[in-house]
Order: C-alpha cells, then sequence, then structure tokens
C-alpha cells in the first residue's frame, strides 16, 4: 500500500553560496530518500526553500550596505541554479519571504496564543549603544557559559550543541563591530517551553528505535532536564514577519521561530498553487499514517527534536475542524554530523570549502552525488579529500559500474545488430546472478527507508561488482568465437542486471540512469522533470523550484528487459579523472571564491 511520506529539509540561510558540507548535511540525503521512495511508488512531498529572515542575511546585509531582500534574492536565484544542476527535486523549493508564509506563521502564532502557550514578558536583550539597536541573538557572540567555547552565538553554542539564553553569555560583544554591549529591557512574546515539556518528554519518550542516538538522547536530556523554559518568540527587528498584535509595530516574529513553520507553510503553497486541490497538504501533515522526517545537520538538532516538535504539540491542529485530527510530529529526524575538508573544518570566510556551483563548472554531477554519499557523515564527521574523490571516481564509478555498463552495450550492439539478444533457456549461473541482482531491490530498498545511505550506496557497488565478476567469469568475447548462442545468454543476463542495477543506483546516480534507460532502449523517463517557475506574489516577484514526479512512481522492481528489444547507441556514463586534478584543486583552496 502506498505511504504519504513528507521530507523535510532544512531551509539555507540566503545570505552565502552552498558548499559540499552543506549538501551531504542535509541536502543530498534528502533527495536519494524522496526518489527511493517515489521509484517504490509512494506519495513524496518534498519541501524547503531559503530561510530569508535569519539574521545572516541583515548581518551581510549591513556589510555590504545593501538591503536584506536584495542579498536574499541573489542567493536564492544561484540556490534554484545549483539545485537544478545538483537534481535535487523538490516538490517546492520556496521560500519564507512568500505571503503564504507570512500568513500561516501569523495564524501559527495566533494559535499557540489561543492556546495559552504564549505570554509576555519584559525582559533584557542585548543593546548596541554604537549601533543605537537592540541586537539579535545572533547579533551576540561571546564565551558559552555552559562549556566555555569562546565564540559561541547567542542563541546556540555550535561546540556543545546547547540552546543558550544570550543575556548568560560571558564577555558579550556584537557580531558586527566586536563592541561591547549593554543589557536593556524590552517586552516580547515567548514560547512556554516549561509547560510543553511534559508533553515533549512523553513523545520523545515512545519507541523511537529508529533515530539516530546523536539525535535522540540530547533531545531526551533538553526535554527531561527541568530546565526548559519561555524562549522569546519575537524581536526588535525591520526585516521579518510583523507580530500580528496591535500596539507591536516595529517588531517581528524571530526567525528560529518562524523559519521551522516554513515545512507547514510551503506544503500549503505547494497545495494551493500545483497540487490541483488547497486541502491536498493535510494527506502529509493529519493522517497519523503519514511519515514525515526532517533531514538537517547537527547543528539544527535542537530545533528539530525539541522546539519544533513543541510548536506542533502547543498547536494541535490548524485549519481543520476535527479535534481528533492534529498535526503530525516528527516520525524521524535522521541528523547529519560535519564534513570536514582536507584535514580541516570548512570556512566560507576563509573560502576553505568546495563551493557546489563552482564544482559544478568544472565536473559532472553524478560523481559528486556519488562521492558525497560514499563519504555521508551519517555517524560521525567524515572528510572531503580530492585523492578520495578522484579515486572514487576513477576506481568505482569508472571502472566498477560505468564500464560494466558501456562494454556490455557496446558489444550488444555491435553482435546483434542494436538489439537484446534472445538467451534462449538460461544457465544455473545466469539464474544465480538474477537472483542476487533481484534481491538488492528489497536489501538497499530496506537500508534507504533506514536513512543508511552510504551502506545502501555499498550494497549497490557490490551487486556491480558481483555481475563484473560473472562477466568475466562467462567471458562473452571469447564464447561468441565459439557459440555465439552462449554468448547470447551471458550478454542477456549481464543486460538484465545492468538493467536492474540502474533503477537500484538510480537515487544515487539520477542522471546517468536516465541516460542509461535511454541506452537500453527505453521510452519516456525514471524520473519526471524539474524547472523553476516564477509568480507574482504580494511581497515578493517570487521564483521556485518545482518538479512534476511523472514517471517515477512504481519502478523499484528487477529488469523487465525483453529478448529482441532496440538498444540505442551507447557512449561511455563518466570520465576517468587525471590525478593531476587533486593538486589543481589543493591549490583552489583558501583562495578568493569566483562568482
Amino acid at each position: 500500500m502506498s505511504e504519504n511520506i513528507l521530507v523535510a529539509v532544512a531551509w539555507p540561510y540566503a545570505n552565502a553560496d552552498i558548499h559540499v558540507g552543506n549538501l551531504t548535511g542535509a541536502y543530498l540525503p534528502a533527495d536519494i530518500f524522496a526518489r527511493y521512495h517515489r521509484l517504490a511508488g509512494n506519495r513524496v512531498l518534498m519541501v524547503s526553500g531559503s530561510d530569508a529572515h535569519g539574521t545572516p542575511v541583515t548581518v551581510l546585509a549591513d556589510a555590504e550596505g545593501t538591503t536584506p531582500l536584495a542579498i536574499y534574492e541573489h542567493f536564492h536565484a544561484r540556490f534554484l541554479d545549483l539545485f537544478q544542476q545538483l537534481g535535487l527535486t523538490y516538490d517546492l523549493f520556496t521560500s519564507t519571504h512568500t505571503a503564504n508564509h507570512f500568513r500561516v506563521s501569523q495564524d501559527i502564532f495566533a494559535r499557540l496564543a489561543q492556546q495559552a502557550m504564549l505570554y509576555t514578558a519584559t525582559g533584557q536583550q542585548w543593546y548596541s549603544p554604537a549601533e543605537r539597536r537592540f541586537l539579535p541573538d545572533r547579533y551576540v557572540e561571546g564565551e558559552c557559559y555552559l562549556c566555555h567555547y569562546p565564540n559561541a552565538r547567542g542563541d546556540q553554542c555550535d561546540n556543545c550543541g546547547n540552546l543558550l539564553d544570550a543575556t548568560q553569555l560571558i564577555n558579550p560583544r556584537a557580531k558586527t563591530s566586536g563592541l561591547a554591549l549593554e543589557l536593556r529591557d524590552s517586552e516580547h512574546y515567548y514560547l512556554d517551553l516549561a509547560k510543553l515539556a511534559p508533553a515533549l518528554s512523553r513523545w520523545l519518550a515512545d519507541d523511537k528505535a529508529h533515530w539516530r542516538p546523536q539525535v535522540l538522547n540530547p533531545s531526551r536530556r533538553q526535554a527531561d532536564s527541568g530546565e526548559l523554559r519561555g524562549r522569546a518568540i519575537t524581536r526588535d527587528l525591520d526585516w521579518g514577519i510583523p507580530v500580528p498584535v496591535a500596539g507591536w509595530e516595529g517588531k517581528c516574529l524571530y526567525v528560529w521561530f518562524e523559519a521551522v513553520i516554513g515545512y507547514l507553510s510551503a506544503s500549503i503553497e505547494w497545495s494551493a498553487q500545483r497540487a490541483g486541490s488547497p486541502q491536498a497538504w493535510k494527506d502529509w501533515w493529519y493522517d497519523p499514517r503519514a511519515k514525515t522526517y526532517y533531514f538537517i545537520g547537527k547543528d539544527n538538532i535542537p530545533f528539530h527534536a525539541v522546539i519544533w516538535p513543541a510548536e506542533l504539540l502547543g498547536v494541535e491542529r490548524l485549519y481543520e475542524a476535527d479535534p481528533a485530527k492534529t498535526l503530525n510530529l516528527p516520525y524521524d529526524v535522521p541528523a547529519n554530523e560535519f564534513l570536514n575538508l582536507e584535514g580541516q573544518k570548512i570556512s566560507g570566510s576563509r573560502n576553505w570549502a568546495v563551493w557546489g556551483l563552482d564544482f559544478l563548472s568544472r565536473y559532472d554531477p553524478d560523481p559528486l552525488r556519488y562521492y558525497l554519499t560514499a563519504v555521508m557523515p551519517e555517524t560521525r564527521d567524515a572528510e572531503w579529500e580530492w585523492a578520495g574523490f578522484v579515486q572514487h571516481n576513477n576506481n568505482e564509478l569508472v571502472a566498477t559500474w560505468g564500464n560494466l555498463a558501456n562494454r556490455v552495450l557496446t558489444f550488444a550492439y555491435k553482435h546483434w545488430e542494436g538489439r537484446v539478444p534472445d538467451p534462449g533457456t538460461l544457465r544455473p549461473q545466469d539464474q544465480e546472478l538474477l537472483a542476487k541482482i533481484d534481491a538488492g531491490f528489497q536489501a538497499v530498498g530496506d537500508l534507504i527507508q533506514a536513512v543508511k545511505l552510504r551502506a545502501a550506496l555499498g550494497e549497490a557497488l557490490a551487486l556491480a561488482t558481483e555481475a563484473n565478476r560473472y562477466l568475466d567469469q562467462q567471458g562473452p568475447w571469447f564464447e561468441i568465437k565459439q557459440d555465439k548462442a552462449e554468448a547470447a545468454r551471458t550478454v542477456y543476463t549481464a543486460l538484465r542486471a545492468i538493467d536492474s542495477l540502474k533503477v537500484i543506483f538510480a537515487p544515487f546516480l539520477p542522471f546517468t540512469a536516465e541516460r542509461l534507460h535511454q541506452f537500453l532502449g527505453y521510452d519516456g523517463r525514471l524520473f519526471g522533470a524539474q524547472r523553476v517557475e516564477r509568480y507574482a506574489d504580494a511581497l515578493v516577484s517570487h521564483a521556485a523550484l518545482v518538479y512534476d514526479p511523472d514517471g517515477a512512481s512504481g519502478q523499484w522492481a528487477p529488469s523487465r528487459l525483453r529478448p529482441g528489444q532496440a538498444l540505442r547507441q551507447p557512449s561511455p556514463l563518466f570520465r576517468k579523472l587525471d590525478e593531476v586534478v587533486i593538486a589543481d584543486e589543493k591549490a583552489r583552496l583558501g583562495q578568493p571564491a569566483a562568482g
């Protein structure tokens, strides 16, 4: 039976280009997962967008003497370009700066107030005398009062991962100027996390054996600690979503509160504009059988495993009259760890990064997808090494998988007049190989469903190695000289194996899978098409990445190749890389970024 699967993907701050650490942290694993579920016949809704209101956007705007809107629009367009080139199949990639997101966020605020989950209080907030303004927490840096990391942000410490009270930072300073700050009173709305903590603890205590320990354990500790307390959800800002309360002009909803609402608002936007039914989003948000997965990096765990579930528990339901129907809580939060680069932490400010758009100006997308999956930091930090990228490309993509597909297709196209040969009766060794490959659909599928993508890719490669071993043992290029019928059995079996492997590799390597699909003589596509749509919005002329999944459903199954099927002229799927690129690319690190 088909399942409803919501793939909720972290929202990138629209203040910087995306690097490989971001890609392997959240965006690529989400796409692999979504593509698999579409092939398996499930109803997938994959949503995200640019976080336009994050304080990193306003920090950069201040530094460059421009507006937050201009910064957001610039990077949003580059995100759309990158995601199209890399083949990330968002059903909708939108932004937080749309009238729809404003409305849904304000409705969530109002519903929480109605449920008595908000309160107002006058509290202290850091004020910059030099800039004559209150500073959002992300404009404040200082020493963490828990682990004493010297460069903690006002809202969260990247070293220990704890949510912080900015007013308790030791030796606080303004991020923009480094100057001293002073505390002043300001009235704000607070989310009553202390009131929500018991329900949050009960939910986290439920069966979550499928959660990663590095996500579940700290989340349970935070919920059970007794230290969750009210957290301000408004700030003195002029860029963001206005607080929908009379007399609160000049204050906005705080970005940590409203950005996570984007998963819901994007679903509603997709439903209204593209699904043909304004209520379609409810299939993922109210159906208790639906499963919602949140793909994020480890620095976002508290916001997705504690804060966002608390908001959902406080809201209970939205736009739904039936009191039995409540908004779905996360089924899983498969957060990844960090990717380092050549022995150092990735740093955008030092340009110690491999930028997505820059990489794709020199290399193809599938080798990037492959390498980032092969080293994906699922349970611990991992490392990007240019020598490793070349090795994986040449020894695995080219030598194991690409060479298998190319040499068999080329041989078949030449010796059987461009058609799949008729094998007659298959031999035991032929049936044994096909049985192994067919079993791979279950094995690889189970691993992807468990979000163990590195292991899933490894299993796919092992199956390709089995096909190579079979081919070397049978040697059809020798068989054909003695008995063409025997060679036909071998080539037919190998083509069937390659056709199945094409599907197994497809979530990881969609571009070359589509090419191979065509070489094997199929019409149509394995996957649908993605495009950028532009439409008028009440706030901004908006561009969004959308995906038409037509053709992807129900193809996670063994080969249906038939004798006599016409093949198309094949060509190599991958390029072997000269090892000179290792030194060339390492020399680029730390240099000024292009574009």
